[in-house]
């Protein structure tokens, strides 16, 4: 895995070995990016279940003015630092070892994003938990872009009750990425 643009381009990052986390492939990590590209600089990008943070590190290569980190996983964690470290990107990032929910109750009231980027473990209903929090907090406005990673089967019919609407989908071979705002807001990616 590496860093695919920016200032941190063509590092490679760490990543933790077995399968406790799955880091994002570079060509749909690139495919990604060049749907956000435009809203990447200067924005507050949250990067939620950050594996080895290869999404958050992208964001900040790519002009993202701060990252917010949150992972559980202690080891996976030092992996971030680490990463975080060897591409010189540590001053605009902030690293939380926490539970997602627990991550968002504390950065209540602390920051809004512009991005937040999920990738839950697939098929728990973690991120459904997560906008079910999002669709009441400080945390996201009118303009943030909310990107979930998840299995292909992953059901979002939810999201309009939560107030959210659904603006892009975009499918690969084994999962998705689902693009969401508050409802109303009409965005082109």
């Amino acid at each position: 895995m590496r860093v695919i643009a920016g200032s941190a381009r063509s590092l490679k990052l760490k990543t933790l070995e077995g399968l406790d986390t799955r880091p994002t492939t570079d060509r749909i990590k690139e495919t990604l990016f060049n749907i956000i590209g435009p809203t990447i600089y200067d924005s507050i990008f949250l990067d939620l279940f950050s594996g080895s943070g290869g999404i958050g590190i992208e964001a900040l290569s790519r002009g993202a003015k701060e990252a917010v980190f949150v992972e559980n996983n202690p080891k996976a964690m030092r992996c971030i630092k680490d990463n975080l470290k060897f591409t010189r990107l540590e001053s605009r990032a902030t690293t939380m070892t926490a539970d997602v929910m627990d991550a968002l109750y504390r950065l209540e009231g602390e920051k809004i994003f512009d991005i937040i980027f999920m990738d839950p473990p697939y098929d728990r209903e973690l991120e459904k938990k997560v906008l079910e929090y999002l669709s009441g907090s400080d945390l996201v406005y009118d303009d943030t872009t909310i990107i979930v990673e998840a299995s292909k089967e992953t059901d979002f019919s939810y999201v309009e009750d939560l107030g959210f609407s659904i603006i892009r989908e975009k499918i690969y071979k084994t999962n998705k990425h689902m693009f969401i705002e508050r409802a109303g807001i009409e965005e082109i990616c």
